[in-house]
């Protein structure tokens, strides 16, 4: 008989993800998916051309382990151009298996047992695990409603001489919110008065909005001297599925960052990888998908303005954050329950993301990454809650 210890989780906490169990409510009431955060459009003809002329061209074995040479060069190149910061191509740009295998590594590679992590929640579901998983103790910092931003007050209350790492994500899932310059010099500051590094989770870069630039870490010499920043291709691209990210740091950051990686995934998919060498180097800015995904943003908010939930603030990414008080009392995950069985709209609710009993509010996420018409047809069901 299998002793009970071998079953045992070192995650024991850790279920399905909200987002899986969205999709397939919504597969099962054959509801309008607004939860899980992807494009229900497909991706650009030319990159699928690249990829299958790379696939063509022989490119179909391993890749180096930290990457296809050509896209690092690309990506330091871009990096350099956007945020003014120049990262060596041979031995501080790492391509990784999605932006949440580099979170993982990174993680991995810095975390040791007994070490805090600050993590500001409502926090991206993967960050916890892997935390925890290497040892490490999360400590949360609360962002507040309605406008979600950081009271570094709070965040300087948390540092103790045990922290580690302190994780951001701008713009921020899933409450679209924006770090700007002041935060960063509150960042700046914090970080004078202790040793933990930076993971900074960016890869809703060029999904800001309002003719606010993206203040990448990279952007700041006294954060990226310790920071790893990560970002992904999936989100700019329209290419979820493909998860290819990477990460760029400091060489001896670096350097451990790939230590990790290499024993997790070793290389990711090389035709692809040539693929978005073309996208990159043709177009670093990527402005194009800036103004395209804030008109879906302005179109969903223009198509729900008659509803009876009330948007919050999105500054950046494909998610808009609604607050539902008017409509119901009942708990959010309830909520978004009785959304898909009885409206047949799938959202995500805030308190997968939240720790510690933090009060989530009346609010649920919605996903605008999709096409008008679908964008059309899930705010007519909207309209009528």
């Amino acid at each position: 008989m299998a002793s009970t210890h071998a079953s045992q989780s070192k995650l024991p906490s850790t279920g399905v993800t909200i987002f899986s169990v969205m999709s397939r409510m919504a597969d099962e009431h054959g509801a309008i998916n607004l939860g899980q955060g992807f494009p229900d459009f497909t991706c650009a003809p030319e990159l699928i051309d690249a990829v299958a002329r790379a696939m063509r061209d022989g490119h179909n074995q391993y890749a180096p382990m930290l990457g296809v040479y050509p896209l690092r060069e690309a990506l330091a190149r871009k990096i350099e151009l956007l945020y003014g910061r120049r990262y060596d191509p041979a031995t501080e740009i790492c391509i990784t298996a999605g932006a949440t295998e580099g979170l993982f590594s990174t993680l991995t590679a810095l975390v040791r047992p007994g070490d805090e992590v600050i993590l500001f929640q409502p926090a991206y579901d993967s960050y916890t695990p892997a935390v925890q998983l290497s040892g490490g103790t999360p400590v949360y910092v609360t962002l507040r409603r309605p406008d979600y931003r950081i009271d570094w007050e709070d965040v300087t209350r948390a540092v103790t001489p045990r922290t580690r790492a302190i994780v951001v994500n701008s713009p921020h899932n899933p409450t679209g919110m924006t770090l700007d310059r002041d935060d960063l010099r509150e960042l700046a500051r914090i970080l004078q008065t202790t040793d933990a590094f930076v993971v900074s989770d960016e890869v809703y870069e060029h999904l800001v909005y309002d003719g606010a630039p993206h203040e990448s870490m990279a952007r700041y010499p006294e954060i990226a001297e310790r920071a790893v920043v990560i970002s992904s291709f999936g989100k700019t691209y329209h290419t979820t599925g493909w998860k290819i990210g990477w990460c760029a740091a400091p060489q001896p950051l670096a350097a451990l960052v790939a230590g990790v990686h290499q024993w997790v995934t070793y290389a990711v998919n090389t035709p692809i990888q040539r693929a978005y060498t073309e996208m990159v180097t043709r177009d670093p800015r990527a402005e194009a998908v800036t103004a395209f995904y804030q008109a879906k943003r302005d179109l969903f908010l223009r198509l729900i303005a008659g509803s009876r939930f009330r948007p919050l603030a999105c500054r950046g990414t494909f998610f808009q954050m609604v607050d539902y008080s008017a409509i119901t009392s009942e708990p959010d995950a309830a909520f978004a329950v009785r959304l898909v069985k009885e409206h047949g709209v799938a959202s995500i609710p805030i308190s997968p993301f939240l720790y510690g009993g933090a009060d989530p509010g009346p609010v649920l996420r919605f996903c605008f990454a999709k096409r008008d018409e679908t964008l059309e047809a899930a705010a007519e069901r909207l309209n009528n809650v």
